[in-house]
């Protein structure tokens, strides 16, 4: 009898554990992974935000947050190979249609296929804010694959970052021409010695200055979501948007880029061993190590006001590429936008978190600019400032939210660059919107000889950049003609074929 009772009660206690650890388990947060690009911050600040943030969303949604990070040290090729992998560990992903290859991806089942039903029941705020014509600009064979950044105020023109300051010691007020460049590179180098004029590294990828020279002489822009793998190749003219062109193939636009480059490498505007060199530029720009750096329009606002009080008197002014012939191309909705991983277990979930962090100001302060009191400060007035003895470099998060951003919720700092308003404006005024937004290119056909294209990108291109060639004239024969046997006329006439029967479908 003893026995039989020992037994009843260890069937009870037993029965006890098990009914405990199921409702923990059942009550226990979801952990939602966010997979974006960026170096992991390594100073506590983003752990301590999201610290405060889990405790909100644990309570709201049951589930909380984890960042993973591609660093950008081979962020093109990690990136994409996450996203092919069918790794089930992640869940929202930063993405774009223009410099990440969305289209592409969702095309590959890298992205969960959304629906309006899905969206309306778990990221409600989202789906009521965003206009049907932008969730139309993110919809394929009748799936929703992206949540457009539609509401934040950015352009993303590229340009070359100078110093005003350094320019006027040579008696250079100015820089509208891509040749000015080469003005101001010698007045660096000839009284800065402490500087490279651009103290870049061998990674920076794309066309780069040669793309830069080519939108400077002719009104041509990329086609978007067409890459020679990082490379972008194909182009239209703003006159004839739906005729496919290519500057690296025709006409002379490389050949004079290719010398320029050549004679600048000889003078010594970058390090001789620049192929093989890693640095971050924008560090050794504000330390007054680098005369200029390349970026958006969006990172000259924020590094104007930051080296007004890192470089006082310094003045920095940005060469947008294009200037010359006012080409320039407003952002497409997509250019930052959300997924979610095609191979996540937390889709509804997931969902919910987004539509926390875009529309719930707390959450998203919290996220992109963290905790009141330690990593900002709110002034009598309303305005953000940092606290005493913050470093923009070292104490900033680096959540890197470039997906979701909302002007409503963007805080007005105190120390904003008191020409930023005027900078964009005027670019706005004379911006192209991008007219192939809704044109799709399906890449089925040729996605072997796109993948040998970039291989001969990444063969020749670098070494024409930096005029690391004996022949400049000749290196670009040579590109052309391995261009050739890649298969370019093959990719070329494919993407004719699609831009005809996009336009014919708009007449329709």
């Amino acid at each position: 009898m003893k026995n039989v009772k020992a037994l009843a009660v260890m069937l009870v206690f037993f029965s006890f554990v098990v009914l405990v650890g199921a409702c923990t388990s059942g009550s226990r947060p979801v952990t939602i992974t966010f997979l974006m690009l960026g170096n992991r911050p390594t100073n506590g600040r983003a752990d301590a935000a999201l610290a405060e943030l889990n405790k909100i969303t644990a309570e709201r949604i049951g589930a909380v947050l984890r960042l993973r990070y591609v660093e950008w040290a081979d962020w093109q090729n990690q990136y994409q190979l996450s996203l092919a992998s069918q790794d089930p560990s992640f869940d929202l992903v930063t993405t774009a249609t223009d410099w990440l290859y969305g289209w592409e991806i969702a095309r590959r089942g890298g992205f969960y296929p959304l629906t309006p039903e899905l969206l309306q029941e778990h990221a409600p705020l989202s789906w009521e804010s965003i206009p049907a014509a932008h969730w139309d600009l993110c919809t394929k064979d009748g799936y929703i694959w992206f949540i457009p950044e539609d509401q934040y105020t950015q352009f993303t023109n590229h340009g070359m970052f100078w110093r005003r300051d350094w320019a006027r010691a040579g008696g250079l007020e100015e820089i509208n021409r891509f040749e000015d460049l080469e003005i101001y590179f010698d007045i660096v180098k000839e009284t800065q010695p402490q500087a490279f004029p651009w103290d870049v590294s061998g990674n920076y990828l794309t066309l780069g200055l040669i793309g830069a020279y080519m939108q400077a002489k002719r009104a041509v822009q990329p086609i978007l979501g067409i890459a020679a793998g990082n490379y972008h190749i194909f182009e239209y003219d703003a006159g004839d948007p739906y005729t496919v062109l290519s500057l690296s193939m025709d006409g002379d636009e490389i050949f004079e880029a290719a010398r320029i480059l050549d004679r600048w490498s000889k003078k010594g505007f970058w390090r001789e061993d620049v192929l093989n060199h890693m640095t971050d530029t924008g560090n050794l720009f504000m330390a007054g190590l680098s005369g200029a750096q390349q970026h958006h329009t969006n990172t000259f606002i924020q590094l104007r006001e930051q080296m007004d009080r890192e470089q006082p008197g310094s003045e920095i002014q940005m060469y947008w590429f294009g200037k010359e012939i006012n080409n320039v191309n407003r952002d497409l909705k997509t250019h930052a936008a959300i997924a979610v991983n095609g191979a996540s277990r937390n889709v509804e979930k997931a969902l919910q978190m987004y539509d926390l962090i875009r529309n719930d100001r707390e959450i998203y302060l919290l996220y992109n600019y963290g905790i009141e009191g330690i990593d900002y400060i709110v002034h009598p007035d309303g305005t953000f400032g940092w606290p005493p003895g913050y470093n923009e470099l070292t104490d900033g998060l680096g959540t890197n939210f470039w997906g979701g951003r909302v002007d409503k919720f963007e805080p007005v700092w105190d120390n904003w660059w008191a020409g930023r308003q005027d900078f964009i404006d005027h670019l706005d005024s004379f911006a192209r919107d991008y007219p192939l937004e809704k044109f799709v290119f399906d890449n089925t056909r040729v996605s072997a000889e796109l993948a040998a294209l970039g291989d001969v990108c990444i063969t020749h291109l670098p070494a024409i950049h930096y005029g690391k060639t004996n022949d400049p004239d000749r290196a670009v024969v040579d590109f052309r003609a391995a261009l050739r046997r890649a298969g370019y006329d093959r990719v070329i006439a494919e993407i004719q074929r699609q831009l005809d029967a996009f336009k014919a479908e708009l007449n329709h």
